[in-house]
């Protein structure tokens, strides 16, 4: 039990201003944060008491703040988390938790070495309207669960850190599971962009369940009003929350049937009737913080980082699905699979095929007909060529370059810092690595870093690389050593430098 709680506020504009509100309300707001000295000073006179600085190392130095609240841009979100979380704090997150589900794994983990709470912002779910229908299913009221849908819409902020399947769908992913009780085994998405050619203003995205049951949602910020409503349909009766109307008509209960007549589904309508909130309504966003403040004291929390991952994960899955979409009007350009992720400013060449879990990082360029297996990290900011086979378990380095035709055979490895050590940084002694045109790197090999491997080269499996090969040298070994030359076909020279295979005659030297 934490006998007292103070928190800082990472942002107080768009959302944050509410979270300052119900923060100071609850008697726990210590500090307020944010870039803007006119927003700190609109802030310090409407909260008496509370301390404002510019300067988010402030706060993570200070042993008199116990929480952080971050309600920055959500491309910020990790970040601000992972340093709060290694200064120490308590951290609360708006959704979403992170942008990939890798920076989302690595905070959870984080959180539980340091013995934190680590809270994501998916407001609905303290929500008394969701509560209640939680407690109509688990009553079976209902009937058995069938379907959910879900209409998010506004002519709003429109943001252009992350597209609105980011902005506006995670809080309906959250509560979609929670009903279910389960995670999606199938999800789907389509988006449509707009205003920005990359990024997507409408987006529908469609899960199934392994009970059967399915869901779709469906969200704009380019719709003419605001309409934010759910509707969960069971064999029994139907429920509709619609949270733009009055409390007293925010629940509604419609016991419509499906009647089977000689053979055919025949719907049985029937009045809808309100269902009762106000008794025990709380704000939802207090009814939020509240729970934070309990997660800290120890008390299990619904939105918990484990939440929020589940979450990321459905986010990530439908991002890529949408990734991987074309009109039929259009033409498919490369494959991505639903699995794998790719990061913002990554330029992929046609006919190129991406398998099961990798993940291209920011800014990455590859070429045309590549092939890229399972469970391969490619950059940020590297470059492929054409016509490459990069097999399963391969990671492509900052300062690594593929040229065209390059093989990389299973669990290669490639470095690019020469002395790393866990606690130093090193991203500024990064060294290059360039392998040539039509070079084959064979299974398991490490190619340490700043070398250069030539053209047509080809290193024996299992080889460690620790200085540069010549083109058409055939390497292999611990350390690798020069055992013969190479055809470009991929056939080994005689002594006169000729290929059995093809005939061709290379010069070597």
């Amino acid at each position: 039990m934490v006998d007292i709680i103070n928190v800082a506020l990472i942002g107080a504009g768009h959302w944050g201003k509410n979270l300052a509100r119900v923060f100071y309300e609850l008697g726990v707001l210590k500090t307020i944060c944010d870039s803007s000295e006119e927003t700190l000073k609109r802030k310090s006179a409407k909260y008496p008491g509370i301390t404002t600085t510019t300067s988010f190392s402030d706060i993570l130095t200070s042993p008199d703040i116990h929480a952080v609240v971050i309600a920055a841009p959500a491309e910020q979100h990790y970040s601000l988390a992972k340093k709060s979380l290694l200064a120490d704090k308590h951290v609360f997150v708006e959704k979403p938790l992170a942008m990939t589900a890798q920076e989302g794994e690595e905070l959870v983990q984080l959180a539980e070495q340091q013995g934190k709470t680590l809270f994501v912002g998916h407001i609905l779910q303290y929500h008394s309207a969701i509560q209640t229908i939680k407690n109509m299913l688990q009553e079976g009221e209902l009937g058995k669960l069938q379907y959910i849908y879900s209409n998010r819409l506004n002519l709003g902020k429109i943001r252009r850190e992350e597209n609105i399947l980011w902005s506006f769908a995670p809080h309906d992913i959250s509560v979609i599971i929670s009903l279910v009780g389960e995670e999606p085994i199938e999800v789907t998405a389509t988006g449509t962009n707009i205003l920005h050619p990359k990024i997507a203003d409408t987006t529908i995205t469609n899960m199934k369940f392994s009970s059967g049951v399915g869901a779709h949602i469906f969200v704009s910020w380019l719709h003419p009003f605001k309409e934010q409503k759910m509707v969960i349909i069971g064999d029994r009766k139907m429920v509709v929350f619609d949270d733009t109307a009055p409390i007293d008509k925010k629940l509604m209960l419609y016991p419509h049937k499906i009647a089977w007549k000689d053979g055919v589904p025949v719907p049985e309508k029937k009045e809808g009737s309100p269902i009762e909130l106000s008794k025990n309504w709380e704000e939802p966003l207090t009814s939020e913080g509240r729970a934070f403040i309990n997660a800290i004291n120890g008390q299990p929390a619904l939105t918990d980082g484990q939440e929020g991952l589940r979450v990321l994960k459905v986010l990530q899955r439908a991002q890529a699905s949408m990734d991987n979409y074309s009109h039929p009007s259009q033409e498919k350009s490369y494959f991505i699979h639903e699995s794998s992720l790719m990061d913002e400013g990554c330029e992929i060449g046609a006919g190129t095929k991406i398998w099961h879990f990798s993940h291209i990082l920011k800014n990455t360029q590859i070429g045309n007909m590549v092939n890229i297996g399972q469970n391969v990290v490619i950059g940020p900011d590297v470059k492929i060529g054409n016509n490459v086979k990069i097999q399963n378990n391969v990671s492509v380095y900052p300062g690594v370059t593929l040229e065209d035709n390059v093989f990389c055979g299973p669990s290669c490895v490639f470095t690019n810092v020469i002395n790393p050590r866990s606690s130093i940084p090193r991203k500024n002694e990064i060294l290059d690595t360039l392998v040539r045109e039509g070079a084959t790197i064979g299974a398991n090999s490490t190619i340490l870093c700043g070398i250069t491997i030539g053209k047509h080269a080809f290193i024996g499996a299992g080889s460690v690389v620790t200085k540069d090969v010549q083109d058409n040298a055939l390497v292999f070994g611990n350390p690798a050593k020069l055992q013969g030359w190479m055809c470009e076909c991929g056939c080994k020279l005689d002594k006169n430098s000729q290929c059995s295979e093809c005939g061709k005659t290379i010069k070597t030297s």
